[in-house]
């Protein structure tokens, strides 16, 4: 053989292998899903709002797809258990992270193991789910304005929770309080079902509750709404005002859901999951249920959630600041 042609088989040779070596990725986008369980982690536990939303529109996804899709509730540390499993995961497709706004919260609150911006990859918002502030409707506050007058008359003796500290419930109550001008003592729970509680028990004054939970308590007269911390008005409490429009400027915080995947899964893996949510978002039934818990569909691409993540990590870092928590 001569050289010259030895020389051409080499680099042929040398380019071959190299196809062979990027192939499987691409292959594997456009043959995902190929295989099951898709395992969907949900990092809170069975009953919480982020765990209603994701299994409403991943059992919508499990139709579309042709393959099952399991849920696993991995609580524990602000969504940070479930959220560091799937950032060290296979990027494969086939593990899926869906977590809540409190996640662009832990970067500032915790020191975490993984980077939430490096080491997951947007995939898109399923839901935006309404905050709602609930007090007891034996303290007789007629209007927002009522409860912050009695805030502020209290000299710092009002008392709010959240379930977990830096977690979104809590966020939401800090950014209302700042907005609003008083002073109060916070007090963190093991989840929502314990605060409600105490608020029911009058124990506790004021908690920025999530709609889902919060809810039927509200309809049976065991609490009652004096605000939603989103920027628009509840379709489920359509009489309830925003805090802002109750005239507190800058004092909406929105709670979303939103799926994750590990940051090196193939970008047609990620897109297609992008699409299959879009689709069930537009379902009738995913949407007639989200509105039964007081969620509003969110579908969005991949980029445009990546973009807006990355500025909600900034903002609550800003927030985490100005109210004084320290990572631990």
């Amino acid at each position: 053989m001569n050289t010259r042609r030895f020389f051409a088989l080499t680099v042929f040779a040398s380019m071959l292998a190299s196809a062979l070596v990027t192939a499987p990725p691409a292959a594997q986008a456009q043959e995902w899903p190929k295989r099951q369980p898709v395992r969907v982690i949900v990092p809170l536990t069975a009953g919480s709002a982020i765990d209603l939303v994701g299994r409403l529109v991943f059992d919508q996804v499990s139709k579309q797809i042709g393959q099952t899709v399991v849920i696993e509730n991995r609580s524990g540390a602000s969504q940070t258990l479930g959220a560091g499993a799937v950032a060290k995961a296979d990027p494969d497709g086939y593990t899926i992270l869906v977590a809540g706004s409190a996640l662009a919260v832990v970067p500032s609150t915790m020191k975490l193991s993984f980077n939430v911006l490096s080491d997951l990859t947007a995939v898109g918002s399923l839901a935006n789910v309404p905050l709602v502030m609930v007090v007891n409707p034996a303290k007789g506050y007629k209007t927002l304005k009522d409860f912050v007058a009695a805030a502020k008359a209290a000299g710092g003796k009002i008392t709010y929770g959240s379930g977990g500290r830096g977690d979104s419930t809590h966020l939401a109550a800090e950014r209302f309080r700042l907005a609003a001008g008083f002073d109060g003592l916070y007090v963190p729970f093991r989840g929502a079902p314990e605060v409600l509680t105490e608020i029911m028990a009058e124990r506790l004054d004021f908690y920025m509750a999530a709609a889902a939970p919060a809810m039927p308590l509200v309809s049976g007269g065991k609490l009652q709404a004096l605000a939603v911390a989103s920027a628009k008005r509840s379709i489920a409490l359509p009489d309830v005002p925003t805090t802002t429009e109750a005239g507190y400027a800058n004092s909406d915080y929105e709670f979303w859901v939103a799926a994750f995947a590990p940051a090196a899964t193939p970008r047609a893996i990620v897109d297609r999951l992008n699409q299959e949510i879009v689709k069930a978002l537009e379902t009738p039934v995913v949407r007639d249920r989200l509105r039964k818990i007081g969620g509003a569909p969110t579908p969005i691409t991949a980029q445009a959630f990546a973009h807006q993540f990355k500025r909600e990590v900034d903002i609550n870092a800003r927030l985490v600041k100005a109210v004084g928590l320290q990572p631990k």
